[in-house]
């Protein structure tokens, strides 16, 4: 089976409260190498309750428009996770986009075709105009990712997210609702 193919076989999903111990277990995994591009993060973060917080919070979120938290399953299992966030609707009817996958996944077409279905739920369930994603810009598989969904760069935001403690600039990107378009 090619790549395109197998990354077909995904499905995303929101967040649900049963996802809990699925959730911690992909963390847990991949603690080291989701930190290299994240916040720090506590401790209770790493536990069956820290995930049923995060879980409960994105369900809120969800429910206020504010931000929403999907899930990557393949074979039923949980291997990613797609958020949307910082929603602003009115004038501007735009988000940023981001998200994580199992590192053994990675390469494989898995995280291009979720983004790509996100992305459809935005524009077309969701109807916004704008989303936006930030990464570093050494990391050339996600920008890769984004490029591959549609989304185009648009700079460098200088020393705009702290990861690990640090201050780093991110690779602005951006994909407009083919609708809106004329």
């Amino acid at each position: 089976m090619d790549k395109e193919a197998e990354a077909a076989m995904i499905e995303v999903r929101l967040v649900k409260e049963q996802d809990a111990a699925e959730l911690l277990s992909l963390e847990l995994r991949n603690k080291e190498f989701f930190q290299l591009y994240t916040g720090k993060r506590e401790k209770d973060f790493y536990t069956l309750a820290g995930q049923s917080e995060r879980i409960n919070r994105a369900i809120a979120s969800a429910g206020e428009d504010t931000g929403y938290h999907y899930v990557i399953l393949l074979d039923s299992k949980i291997i990613g996770i797609v958020l949307l966030s910082e929603v602003v609707r009115e004038n501007l009817q735009s988000c940023w986009i981001g998200y994580f996958l199992d590192k053994v996944q990675n390469g494989k077409g898995y995280m291009t075709e979720a983004v790509r279905q996100v992305v459809d739920i935005a524009f077309d369930e969701l109807e916004f105009h704008r989303l936006e994603a930030g990464v570093m810009p050494h990391n050339i598989g996600s920008i890769k990712v984004l490029q591959k969904a549609g989304f185009h760069k648009e700079g460098i935001a200088i020393q705009n997210v702290k990861i690990n403690g640090k201050w780093q600039d991110h690779q602005t990107l951006a994909i407009i609702n083919p609708r809106d378009l004329m």
